[in-house]
């Protein structure tokens, strides 16, 4: 049953605060689906509890801690199916996060970023039921801490979160698709080649929302795009682009021909 009445903002807070991953996964599908969430875009809030809430699992480590593994054994191919769970786990909480802190922007940006937020639990159900049929579980292998770290360093400034969390940590998993692709279907993971295709098509979207608003801030503030987004992305020392690129992805995640040819 959906509840009326729910503010989404405070909703997207409440739900960022929730340290079980299921839970946390479910309340976001809810609350995507409820067509009856109302949205308060000037009201300011103050977390009661610590964010991003998370499971006591995985065990967060430095990402050059984390093992190496052979696709070759199960083990090897549940910790990278762990891995990209960890991943959308993450991008559940940064899409609540990009809803519940940034007051006064359009109405269509919090839609936008809970729909983020609902594709982004599908995936990591979906990832989280495959680890279990394979007799795994989200927590059974540690993590990093990454995605999370540039969501919180560009906190204080919606233009930075736009222009160095979806245009630039997720842009990446767009290159890498389609060699994880390739990877989980030599070892015969059919369900996982089902699985990416899917996040591959949702992640898109997801830049592109990303550009969508980075491109509307700088209008808004007067700004030119690529000179903002290089300036942002040496004053936040984001992470540098490195190749292979996955150039049709990129292009139909909005990025134009100009931003293209300096990934070159």
């Amino acid at each position: 049953m959906l509840l009326s009445n729910i503010e989404c903002r405070k909703a997207a807070l409440d739900l960022l605060c929730e340290h079980d991953s299921c839970s946390k996964a479910a309340g976001v599908l809810a609350l995507g689906k409820n067509p009856s969430v109302l949205i308060e875009p000037s009201t300011q809030f103050t977390p009661t509890a610590a964010i991003p809430g998370r499971p006591l699992k995985p065990i967060l480590v430095r990402p050059l801690a984390l093992p190496k593994r052979s696709m070759r054994s199960i083990d090897g191919r549940a910790a990278l199916i762990h891995a990209l769970a960890h991943i959308e786990f993450n991008a559940i909480n940064l899409a609540l996060d990009a809803i519940w802190r940034f007051a006064n922007m359009p109405e269509n940006y919090y839609r936008d970023w809970l729909k983020v937020a609902a594709e982004e639990a599908h995936h990591f159900l979906l990832l989280n039921a495959h680890l279990q049929s394979i007799g795994y579980e989200y927590g059974s292998f540690s993590g990093h801490d990454s995605l999370w770290e540039m969501v919180d360093r560009t906190k204080d400034d919606v233009l930075a979160r736009m222009a160095l969390v979806p245009r630039t940590m997720e842009a990446r998993g767009l290159d890498a698709s389609p060699q994880l692709h390739n990877k989980f279907m030599q070892v015969g993971d059919l369900k996982m080649g089902e699985i990416l295709t899917i996040i591959l098509r949702d992640e898109i979207g997801h830049v592109a929302i990303g550009n969508i608003w980075f491109n509307w801030l700088c209008q808004q503030r007067k700004l030119e795009p690529i000179a903002t987004f290089e300036t942002l992305r040496n004053q936040y020392a984001a992470p540098k682009l490195r190749p292979p690129f996955n150039m049709e992805a990129r292009r139909l995640a909005g990025f134009n021909e100009a931003e293209l040819a300096l990934l070159n």
